[in-house]
């Protein structure tokens, strides 16, 4: 399998292009490791993970977040700590931490936001944060660079840098550093995925989740030809921005990396993915990561909801939030009143 591509690959883009034309069954057969960067779409120099900057030492490290993004103090156990950090210099790369000074270390939730790489904040993803922090969780709601930004992989870089700052400085935030799940939304999922995916697993990392997130920016450009829907038509074109303007005929090397099918390893974590039957990111995008994880022993459950509902409307829909929650309960164990930690 991951033989196949990284010979489409050395063929050039001829090659890549007809696997991105290829019908769906096909392009699930696919898997390969992360190529070279094209220089076109390189990120600023200073998001490499290795030199993310701690949030001890951040110079923008502030009290709770503004009104709009911040949960009522009401609604806030007492012990629940929120603060505002920096993990890099960019004015996007902050994170909200929700913490729990009492009790022991606790596992902690990353909670990625969509908007088509390009728009989108950490705010809109104010009241699942709680949901996760009244859970007993530690929770990480983070911004990123967006497309406008920076092309990828400075998106995927974002992430695994406040993963890493988190993990670096988990005593300051009563975390176990060895123990967290990514959950995105759209953009955000394709993002979980990938950091997922990145390498031959995380440490630490017990689970993934995605909510309608398209893993696939080959298929999504596929599918946003002229007879696609609007919506495909815009995602494929959100694509094509995150590629840094570059279409996967002129830069295959940057679509292969961006697409999370070619890169399962043996080391990667579970991943648990919901889709509307009939919304504009497709269950099958789900279903070839699925097929490339198990293919080296990673289980992947890909859940279809009836209906056109996408990530955040799809994850009110009765009985996804509490889908997850579960899953992510027996990734992590549960948190007791006491604060103890169980599984």
């Amino acid at each position: 399998m991951a033989t196949a591509v990284r010979t489409a690959l050395g063929m050039g883009t001829a090659a890549l292009a007809a696997l991105m034309l290829a019908p769906p069954d096909a392009r699930a057969a696919t898997s390969a490791g992360d190529p070279v960067h094209h220089p076109s779409a390189s990120p600023a120099p200073s998001a490499t993970p290795s030199a993310s900057p701690s949030p001890s030492s951040s110079p923008s490290v502030s009290p709770s977040p503004s009104p709009s993004a911040s949960p009522s103090p009401a609604l806030t156990p007492s012990d629940v700590r929120i603060r505002t950090y920096a993990y890099g210099s960019h004015a996007r790369q902050i994170m909200d931490v929700w913490w729990h000074t009492a009790g022991p270390r606790r596992p902690a939730v990353f909670v990625i936001h969509g908007g088509w790489w390009s728009g989108g904040d950490k705010k809109y993803m104010t009241s699942v944060s709680r949901s996760y922090s009244q859970l007993g969780y530690t929770v990480v709601n983070l911004d990123y660079r967006l497309s406008g930004d920076a092309a990828w992989p400075a998106q995927r870089t974002d992430v695994l840098t406040a993963v890493n700052a988190v993990r670096r400085h988990a005593a300051t935030f009563n975390t176990d550093p060895n123990r967290y799940v990514l959950v995105g939304f759209s953009a955000g999922g394709h993002l979980a995925a990938a950091v997922g995916a990145y390498g031959d697993g995380r440490p630490g990392l017990r689970g993934v989740v995605g909510i309608s997130p398209p893993v696939s920016p080959l298929s999504a450009f596929t599918d946003g030809s002229a007879f696609g829907s609007k919506e495909q038509q815009k995602l494929r074109k959100a694509a094509i921005k995150l590629a840094g303007g570059c279409t996967p005929a002129k830069c295959p090397r940057v679509w292969a990396s961006m697409e999370v099918p070619f890169h399962a390893s043996a080391g990667d974590p579970p991943m648990l993915a919901f889709h509307s039957s009939e919304e504009f990111v497709p269950p099958y995008q789900s279903e070839m990561l699925k097929e490339s994880l198990e293919s080296v022993g990673v289980r992947m459950i890909v859940k279809t909801m009836a209906g056109t509902q996408h990530s955040a409307p799809l994850y009110r829909e009765p009985g996804v939030a509490e889908t997850v929650q579960a899953w992510i309960t027996a990734r992590l164990g549960s948190v007791q009143p006491s604060g103890s930690v169980a599984g």
